[in-house]
C-alpha cells in the first residue's frame, strides 16, 4: 500500500493586494444591470451605494463602470478625498473633465468653478454641456465618497440630478453609512425624495467568506483558518487585509489552507493605518489610547488618561466617530470592530500599551481621580502648557473678529468671500461663547445670497435648537431666517418675524426690523391688511432708531398697499424712494434684496415693460457681477415675468427654465411659484404643449393648500387657465371661488386679478359659464382701476375690452385696440384684435377679416401657436385662408423664432454657447435653451449638422 505524501507550500507573497473576484454581491450587481438596460433603453435615473467603511461600495462602483464601458456607454468617475473637501466642486468636475473621453469646454468649467460668484452659471453649463452629450448616448456618471464631498459638489450633484432627470443619464453614487455631515444628509434626503434607488450593502454571508478565503490563499481553508476570516465579521477590506497578513502563518496541505503554528499575532492592517492617518493628532491619540485599554471605555477615563478635559476632547471624540473607527455603546466608546482595535494596537510598542492598561486599571470606573471632573481645557497641563493653550484661544478670538470686520467689508461688493470669511469665524467661536449667535446671525444672509439657503436655514434653525439664547441672540437669529425665508416662504418668513418681534427686552432697532420684516412677509404672502398695521408700528421703532434699511423696506411695503388700494401714482412714487434709499444704503445693509425688484414688477403691471425690461437686465447684470447669487435669481423671475407679458413666449420660457436651474431650495419656492411656474403654464398654453402644462397644472394643486393667500390665488388662477385649455368653463370658474368672494381686502395684491389684462380673459370665461355676475364684477374692477389711474394708458385699454366682452359691444372693442396701439403687451392687444374681428364677423365679414389679420400676426410673432391656429380657424370661416404671418421672423426659417435665429447663426459660425451669450448679452443657460429647441424643431443632433443646414438655408441653395 502506497501512502500520498503530503505537498506543503506557504501562501505566495504576491498574493498581497491581489484583487480578488466579487463576491457574495450577486443581487446588487443583478439590479445594477437592470438599470444600466433602462439606461439604455433611454431611462436615467440615481442610484445610491451606502455602507459603512470597508463594505466594498467603491468595488460596486468599479464593477458598474467596467460594466456599462463594455456596453459603449459613456462613464465619468470621480470621487470625494477627505484632504481635499476645500476644492469646489473638485470630485465632480475631475469625474467629468478628466479622463479618456473628458467633457467638452473643461477649461470654461473649471475657472467659473474657481471664479467667486460664478455658482449660478456653472451650474447651468454643466447641466448644458451634458444635456448635449446624453443626445449622443447614454451617460454613467460615477461619485465615490459623497460623504466629503464640498458644498458645491452636493449643490451641484443635486440640481443636475433633478434637472436632467429626463434625460439618458445614470446617476451612481456611494456614501458611507451611519454619521454623515448635515449637508450630505440633506442631500441624501433630497435624492430620495426623487425617486433614487437605493443599496445598502451588508456583512458578506458565510459562504462568501470562505470563497474570498480561497481566492487569497489559493485553497479551500479549514476549520481554523476560517475561524480567523470570520473575524472580519463579513467586511471584505478587513477580511482580504486579514488573510494576507495570514500569508507566513498559513501552508497549504493536500488543497487545504491550514495554520501552521496556532492563532496568528495581531496585526497592523493597511486600511486602518491609512484611516488613523487621517485623523488630527488629538483623534488619533484618543483611538490609540482607547485601543491599549481594551474594551469599552468611558470618555471621562480617555480624558484622565490623556491629561485633559472631558469637553477638550469633543472634538476628538466626533472626528474618530465620524471616521467610522469608534462606536457608541451606551455611554462608553467601543471599536466598529475587534480586528480594528487589534490593528491599532499593534502599531503602539509594547511598553506604552501596558503602562497604558495599568494606569487605567489604577483609576475607579468611572475614569476621573475625584468625583468632581477636573474643570478647564487646561487640566492636567504643566503650567507653561496651560498659558500656551490661553494665549492660543485669545488668538482664535481675536481671528475671528477680523474675519467678522473683513466679512462686512466685503458684503456689498464680494458676498462670495465674505460668506467663507464669516464662516471661518464662525468655525474659530467656541460653541459657547457669547458672541457666537451674533456671528451666525451675520452669516446666515451671507450664505443666502450667495446661493446656500438651505446651509444657511440649517445654521439658524440648528441656533435655535439648542436653547439658551437670550432674547436679542434669538431675535437676531430669527431676523436673518425670516429674511431667508422671503423668497422661498411668505408664511414661514412671518412666522420668524412674528416669534422675533415678540421677544421681551430687545433693542429696539432689532425689533424695528424684525416689525418691517412682519410687514414684507404679510405683503407678499397678501394679507394686505395685517401688512399696514404692522409697519404703521414698525415705522414708529424705525424711526426711534433711526433705522434707514427699516425705512426702505417698510417704503416697499407702503408701495404694495397704495397698488392694492389702486393708487398706482403713489405706489410709484414709493416705489422709486423705497430703490433709491435701498441703493444709497448698499446692498449690505438691505433688509428685503433687492428692493428695486418691486419697482420692476409694478412698472410690468401698468404696462410700462420697456422701463420694467431695463430695470430688470441692470438687476441681472449688477447682481451677477457682483457674485449675488439669490438677487440674480429673483431678477431672472422678474424678467421671465415681464417677457411674458411683452410677448417674448421663448425668451420667458428660456429665463424661467434659467432661474428654475438651481435647486438649493427651501421647499417649493413660493415666489417661484407665483413668477416662475405661472409663467412656464401661460407658456406652455399659448404653444400648446399640453404634457408640460398639466405639468404645471399639478403644481397649481399644490400652490392651493399653501399657507400664503396669494400663492392660493396664483394656483386657482392656473387651474382655471387649464380648464379654460380644456374647454371646461365651469370648472375655471369654480377654481376662481376663493379669489373672486373673498374680502377685497385680502385679495392679492395684483389689483385682485394676477394681471390687469386678465380682466377680459375673467369676462370671457364668466360669459360661457353663465355666470353673469362675475363677469360684470370683473368689468368694474377693471374700469374702477382705469378711472383712479388715468394717466396709464394700458389700464384704460384693459377696461374697454373687459367692457367690449361683456356688453358684447364694437364701440369699447375698437377703442381698446386702438389704445392698445401705445402699450408694449402684442398679446393683449392680439386678444382685443381677436374679439373685435369676433363681433365684426357676425354681421360684416369682409370688415372683420383686417382685424384677424392683424391679430394672427402678433400671435406669430410671440410664438403663440394655439392662439395662431384659433385665428386662422375664424379666417377660414369667413372664407379666408391664411399662412401665419411672418412678419419678424425670416422666411428661410419658419419653424424658428427670431431669437432662435439669432443664436442658430453665431453657432453656425463657430462660437459656443459662451460667446454667443456674450455677443447676444444673454446667459448661457438662455443661449442653451434656444439653441435645445432649435435642434428640436429642426430635427438635428449635432452642431455639424446645423452648420449645413444654415449654410443651405442662408445661401438660397
Amino acid at each position: 500500500m502506497s501512502v500520498n505524501r503530503a505537498t506543503t507550500r506557504t501562501v505566495p507573497e504576491e498574493l498581497e493586494g491581489v484583487r480578488t473576484p466579487l463576491r457574495g454581491r450577486d443581487a446588487e450587481l443583478a439590479f445594477i444591470e437592470a438599470r444600466l438596460d433602462a439606461l439604455d433603453r433611454g431611462e436615467g435615473g440615481i442610484i445610491r451605494v451606502e455602507g459603512p467603511v470597508g463594505i466594498g461600495r467603491s468595488r460596486i462602483l468599479a464593477e458598474a463602470a467596467a460594466s456599462a464601458r463594455r456596453r459603449g456607454t459613456r462613464v465619468f468617475e470621480g470621487a470625494a478625498d477627505p484632504d481635499e473637501q476645500f476644492v469646489p466642486l473638485g470630485p465632480l468636475l475631475d469625474g467629468l473633465l478628466s479622463g479618456e473621453e473628458p467633457l467638452s469646454g473643461a477649461v470654461r468649467l473649471r475657472d467659473l468653478a474657481t471664479t467667486p460668484g460664478q455658482r449660478f452659471w456653472l451650474l447651468q453649463e454643466l447641466g448644458d454641456r451634458l444635456r448635449e452629450t446624453a443626445r449622443n448616448g447614454p451617460l454613467l456618471v460615477v461619485l465615490d465618497d459623497l460623504q466629503w464631498c464640498d458644498d458645491l459638489t452636493l449643490l451641484t450633484f443635486n440640481t443636475l440630478a433633478a434637472g436632467l432627470s429626463a434625460h439618458a443619464i445614470l446617476w451612481l453614487v456611494a456614501v458611507r453609512g451611519g454619521s454623515v455631515p448635515s449637508g450630505v444628509r440633506t442631500t441624501l434626503d433630497r435624492i430620495r425624495q426623487a425617486g433614487a434607488h437605493e443599496l445598502t450593502l451588508g456583512a458578506l454571508d458565510d459562504q462568501a467568506t470562505t470563497r474570498i478565503t480561497e481566492d487569497v490563499l489559493g485553497a479551500a481553508p479549514d476549520p481554523d483558518v476560517l475561524r480567523v476570516a470570520r473575524r472580519a465579521e463579513g467586511v471584505p477590506q478587513l477580511l482580504v487585509e486579514l488573510l494576507v497578513s495570514l500569508r507566513e502563518a498559513v501552508t497549504i496541505e493536500n488543497g487545504t489552507a491550514r495554520l501552521s503554528a496556532g492563532p496568528p499575532v495581531p496585526r497592523e492592517l493597511p486600511s486602518v493605518v491609512h484611516r488613523l492617518d487621517q485623523l488630527s493628532d488629538e483623534a488619533r491619540q484618543l483611538v490609540q489610547t482607547a485601543a491599549a485599554v481594551g474594551g469599552p471605555v468611558t470618555v471621562a477615563l480617555l480624558a484622565e488618561l490623556l491629561g485633559r478635559s472631558s469637553a477638550a476632547l469633543i472634538t476628538a471624540v466626533r472626528e474618530s466617530l465620524d471616521a467610522d473607527l469608534l462606536t457608541e455603546s451606551g455611554d462608553r466608546l467601543a471599536f466598529r470592530h475587534g480586528l480594528i482595535r487589534e490593528a491599532v494596537e499593534a502599531g503602539l510598542p509594547l511598553s506604552l500599551r501596558q503602562a497604558l492598561r495599568g494606569q487605567a486599571a489604577e483609576l475607579p470606573p468611572g475614569g476621573a481621580a475625584s468625583p468632581v471632573e477636573r474643570p478647564g481645557p487646561s487640566a492636567g497641563r504643566a503650567p507653561a502648557d496651560a498659558a500656551e493653550a490661553g494665549r492660543a484661544g485669545a488668538g482664535d478670538v481675536a481671528e475671528a473678529a477680523r474675519l467678522r470686520i473683513a466679512a462686512a467689508e466685503l458684503a456689498a461688493t464680494a458676498p462670495g468671500p465674505a460668506a467663507e470669511r464669516s464662516l471661518k469665524a464662525l468655525e474659530l467661536t467656541m460653541v459657547d461663547a457669547p458672541e457666537r449667535p451674533r456671528v451666525i446671525a451675520e452669516t446666515i444672509p451671507l450664505l443666502w445670497q450667495t446661493g446656500r439657503a438651505a446651509q444657511a436655514r440649517e445654521l439658524g434653525v440648528s441656533a435655535l435648537a439648542t436653547g439658551g439664547l437670550g432674547p436679542e441672540d434669538e431675535a437676531r437669529i430669527r431676523l436673518a431666517l425670516a429674511r431667508l425665508a422671503v423668497p422661498f416662504d411668505f408664511s414661514e418668513a412671518v412666522r420668524q418675524a412674528r416669534a422675533g418681534a415678540a421677544l421681551p427686552g430687545i433693542p429696539v432697532d432689532v425689533r424695528g426690523r424684525l416689525l418691517a420684516m412682519l410687514a414684507v412677509g404679510l405683503s407678499m404672502s397678501g394679507e394686505h391688511s395685517a401688512a399696514e398695521q404692522v409697519a404703521a408700528e414698525a415705522w414708529e421703532a424705525a424711526a426711534a432708531a433711526g433705522d434707514r434699511s427699516a425705512e426702505a423696506t417698510l417704503t416697499t411695503v407702503r408701495s404694495a398697499a397704495s397698488f392694492h388700494r389702486m393708487d398706482l401714482t403713489e405706489a410709484f412714487r414709493q416705489a422709486e424712494r423705497s430703490a433709491a434709499l435701498a441703493d444709497a444704503l448698499g446692498v449690505s445693509t438691505s433688509l428685503w434684496v433687492p428692493e428695486a425688484l418691486w419697482h420692476a414688477l409694478l412698472s410690468n403691471t401698468t404696462g410700462r415693460s420697456a422701463e420694467a425690461l431695463a430695470a430688470a437686465e441692470d438687476g441681472i447684470r449688477i447682481t451677477r457681477e457682483q457674485g449675488r447669487t439669490a438677487a440674480t435669481r429673483m431678477w431672472l423671475m422678474t424678467r421671465s415675468r415681464i417677457l411674458l407679458e411683452a410677448g417674448r413666449l421663448t425668451d420667458a420660457r428660456a429665463d424661467a427654465e434659467a432661474a428654475s436651474a438651481t435647486t438649493d431650495d427651501l421647499g417649493p419656492g413660493n415666489l417661484a411659484d407665483v413668477t416662475l411656474r405661472y409663467v412656464m403654464m401661460r407658456v406652455a398654453l399659448h404653444t400648446n404643449d399640453q404634457q408640460t402644462a398639466r405639468g404645471y397644472a399639478a403644481e397649481a394643486r399644490r400652490m392651493r393648500s399653501d399657507g400664503a393667500p396669494v400663492v392660493r390665488y396664483f394656483g386657482s388662477w392656473m387651474l382655471a387657465l387649464m380648464a379654460d385649455f380644456e374647454g371646461r368653463p365651469d370648472r375655471a370658474m369654480a377654481e376662481l371661488d376663493e379669489v373672486m368672494t373673498s374680502p377685497a381686502a385680502d385679495r392679492p395684491a395684483y389689483a385682485g386679478l394676477v394681471d390687469p389684462a386678465d380682466a377680459p380673459f375673467l369676462v370671457r370665461l364668466a360669459l360661457r359659464a353663465g355666470a353673469h355676475e362675475r363677469a360684470a364684477q370683473a368689468v368694474a374692477l377693471a374700469e374702477r382701476l382705469a378711472v383712479l389711474n388715468p394717466d396709464l394708458t394700458f389700464l384704460a385699454a384693459t377696461a374697454a375690452h373687459a367692457r367690449g366682452i361683456l356688453d358684447n359691444d364694437l364701440v369699447p372693442l375698437v377703442r381698446a385696440v386702438r389704445l392698445y396701439e401705445d402699450c408694449p403687451r402684442p398679446l393683449a392687444r392680439a386678444s382685443a384684435l381677436e374679439d373685435a374681428g369676433r363681433k365684426l364677423a357676425a354681421t360684416r365679414m369682409p370688415e372683420a377679416v383686417p382685424y384677424f389679420d392683424t391679430a394672427l400676426a402678433l400671435y406669430a410673432r410671440t410664438g403663440a401657436e394655439r392662439d395662431v391656429a384659433r385665428v386662422r380657424r375664424r379666417l377660414r370661416a369667413a372664407g379666408v385662408r391664411r399662412r401665419p404671418s411672418t412678419a419678424g421672423l425670416s422666411g428661410a426659417w419658419p419653424e424658428l423664432t427670431a431669437a432662435e435665429i439669432r443664436v442658430v447663426r453665431l453657432v453656425a459660425r463657430g462660437l459656443t454657447n459662451q460667446q454667443v451669450a456674450e455677443h447676444l448679452s444673454l446667459s448661457p443657460h438662455t443661449v442653451s435653451s434656444h439653441l435645445r429647441r432649435a435642434f428640436t424643431k429642426l430635427d438635428l443632433t449635432s452642431r455639424v449638422e446645423l452648420t449645413r443646414l444654415v449654410k443651405h438655408r442662408d445661401s438660397g441653395e
